[in-house]
């Protein structure tokens, strides 16, 4: 087998970009944001924070709130037809 050279932040010039109106602190709101069970989001990245970054290719979709696990959000989406659970920090998700 051969090996991987990159971890999953890999070609993601752009996708991992801000805009430059977007650019600087996060706001204390949006990173201690509370969920509730059943909820819909959107997960979309944010490149400042590192911590709770799910993988880019679910950049942009769509998902519920399944419950909480530590400071996380367990989602589950669907990716295609297979269902899919990711777990997510609250600065990655926007209110739908």
């Amino acid at each position: 087998m051969t090996k991987r050279i990159g971890g999953f932040r890999r070609k993601t010039r752009y996708k991992l970009q801000k805009e430059p109106n977007e650019k600087g602190k996060i706001s204390m709101t949006t990173y201690f944001q509370k969920l509730d069970k059943g909820q819909r989001v959107v997960l979309k990245i944010e490149p400042s924070v590192h911590k709770g970054m799910f993988r880019p290719r679910f950049h942009g979709k769509a998902g519920m709130v399944v419950s909480r696990k530590g400071e996380c959000y367990k989602i589950s989406m669907k990716d295609g037809n297979k269902p899919k659970i990711v777990f997510v920090h609250p600065v990655h998700l926007r209110k739908v």
